[in-house]
């Protein structure tokens, strides 16, 4: 058996590496992540609330993963994924204020396909680090379009990431990434060269916006499947809209791939970042986005790959997103970057036929200091009450006492994990925000980012999307660890809002032994916007509005780590002003 199995890795490698018509060598990757998608939130998953027939064809043309585990928030799930290891290894223990960047000694799935030759591109929600070189330049990805942070305010011509430079998106956000996608597709594709490409849709995250042409077919109408008493049932209705697009986004990415001649060469994965954000349908199972019982964390997987994996596979043993990138890797034929131990294992034998025996394993599952643990059977949950999962999907029942040595051995394996795993997590966080490579001279620090002091607000309570207001007094103040990697002379910008009657007030800017000064002296007040495109009540997340930028002038910085601060040195009005993000701008090579 083990002869068997080496013959047919080594047959697999060398299928890799040969030509198709066009001279390419290696298969292309597409990858695909939605955002606050559930398990439930499909046609395939017996939900007749919405309809997905283009997502489901990628199971039914290829393989579907019987229970396919991820984290239960964005952040983490996405870092597995890119690192094949426990997210708390590579420093990922939040989404926001820093807390969601990976570890920069960690090496990345896009590390690995660039290294085989690879074009590499990423195209949306990347949200494990913004400043360069936590961006996802900095992180294999040759290209990049999208925004880095965990949310957007408005998701109709949004500002966006255009690989470091901010510019305006088109339409809706996520029609405008598969564009993108698509377009990056069909230029390697004519260039002969293989494409690594993740395509990481925003939606259905809140806030819930949609164009009307699919929230037209759900406003008001009666859903036959329910979630339960708390549910909103206009934001469920948004999410299924949401999804619906999701489905005809993800339908005309499969009919670029088949009209450029690629299918037969190109492997398609679907994947979910965490449960729904939200009470809805999910199949009877507990849990919702942010939980660590199964609602919250399992995900559908579907691979496609014409020729390579029979339509209608089905893959019985456990798995999760550390399994991604061993798995891609050994099908693409190509080697993985970097030395530290994967947590993963490939499941490539099992997606081409050659595996059957059944792994012993247990996978986690880690959110807001509670720990769940999952075998191919039972799930002992955060508070220690096993359930079989098989039997009682509602986790309703506790079955600790009936299966005893299985709720100890579980316990153990938890608490083995957390010595293990968590006792690689640094908290709290103290990494710095980088500023000043060379080779990415422009750093942006967002309010998110930042601290508020004294009178100093958030605009709302997620930090992700928000902006620093109630500016008022001198004793107020914003401040950001950052890390000068270079000495050299930066240009300090402040992106800011004030109304006619508050302008006039002089800023600082302080960064060691560096200040900048300049004055609010033009107004610049314009509306929020965003609640004109939700479909329900938004909760924590900010309304937006286009910020002016105030250079402050250029001035020498000394390489090192400090604080950056932003006060007011005279306030003209009632208010300062709203500040939506500092950006310190190298202008020459260091020194």
């Amino acid at each position: 058996m083990r002869t068997e199995r080496a013959v047919s890795s080594i047959l697999l490698f060398l299928a890799a590496f040969v030509p198709n018509v066009h001279g390419q060598s290696k298969p292309n990757v597409v990858v695909i992540l939605t955002d606050d998608q559930g398990w439930g939130d499909l046609s395939s998953s017996g939900n007749t609330n919405l309809s997905t027939p283009r997502i489901d064809s990628i199971a039914e043309q290829g393989a579907r993963f019987d229970r396919f585990f991820v984290q239960p928030v964005c952040s983490p799930t996405r870092a597995e994924f890119l690192t094949g290891r426990w997210h708390p290894r590579g420093g990922v223990s939040g989404v926001s204020t820093g807390a969601e960047r990976l570890d920069l000694d960690e090496s990345t799935i896009a590390d690995a396909f660039s290294a085989a030759g690879y074009a590499t591109g990423c195209f949306g929600k990347w949200h494990n680090g913004s400043q360069y070189p936590y961006h996802p330049r900095g992180r294999g990805f040759q290209e990049y379009y999208g925004f880095t942070s965990g949310h957007w305010g408005d998701y109709f011509d949004a500002p966006m990431d255009d690989n470091g430079k901010q510019v305006k998106g088109k339409g809706f956000m996520a029609d405008d990434l598969t564009s993108r996608a698509i377009d990056f597709l069909a230029r390697n594709r004519k260039a002969g060269k293989p494409s690594f490409c993740y395509l990481a849709f925003n939606t259905p995250h809140s806030p819930m916006q949609v164009p009307d042409t699919y929230w037209n077919r759900f406003a008001g109408r009666d859903l036959p499947l329910k979630g339960g008493r708390n549910e909103q049932l206009d934001h469920t209705r948004a999410a299924l809209a949401m999804c619906e697009n999701l489905d005809d986004n993800v339908g005309r990415l499969l009919d670029a791939i088949d009209s450029e001649g690629m299918a037969s060469d190109t492997i398609v994965v679907f994947f979910c970042d965490n449960g729904p954000n939200g009470p809805r349908f999910n199949g009877g199972m507990k849990g919702i986005k942010g939980t660590t019982d199964e609602g919250g964390v399992r995900s559908p997987l579907f691979v496609r790959w014409p020729g390579r994996i029979a339509p209608g596979t089905i893959v019985r043993p456990i798995a999760g997103a550390i399994d991604l990138l061993p798995t891609l890797t050994e099908l693409a034929g190509i080697a993985r970057k970097g030395e530290k131990p994967l947590d993963g294992t490939s499941m490539a034998g099992w997606l081409l036929g050659r595996d059957t025996e059944m792994p012993r394993r247990i996978l986690f599952q880690h959110w807001a200091r509670g720990t769940s643990a999952r075998d191919q059977r039972f799930r002992l949950d955060s508070a220690g009450q096993l359930f079989d999962m098989i039997a009682d999907p509602g986790q309703t029942t506790d079955v600790s006492t009936r299966f005893a040595d299985d709720a100890e051995r579980l316990k153990q394996a938890v608490t083995a994990w957390r010595r293990d795993v968590l006792g690689e997590l640094r908290l709290p966080d103290a990494r710095p925000f980088p500023v000043g490579y060379r080779e990415w001279p422009d750093t942006i620090l967002p309010a998110r980012d930042g601290v508020p002091h004294a009178g100093v607000k958030r605009s709302a309570p997620a930090p992700n999307c928000s902006f620093f207001t109630r500016w008022t007094a001198l004793e107020d103040s914003m401040t950001w660890e950052v890390e000068v990697q270079k000495p050299g002379r930066f240009e300090a910008i402040v992106h800011y809002t004030c109304g006619a009657a508050d302008a006039g007030s002089e800023i600082a800017l302080k960064l060691g032994s560096t200040e900048w000064r300049g004055q609010v002296d033009k107004p610049h007040d314009p509306p929020l916007r965003g609640m004109e495109h939700d479909r329900s009540p938004r909760g924590s997340e900010s309304y937006v509005k286009d910020f002016r930028p105030l250079s402050l002038g250029v001035l020498d910085v000394a390489a090192g780590r400090s604080k950056l601060t932003l006060q007011a040195v005279r306030v003209a009005g009632g208010a300062v002003a709203d500040v939506r993000a500092v950006e310190l701008r190298r202008l020459e090579p260091e020194r």
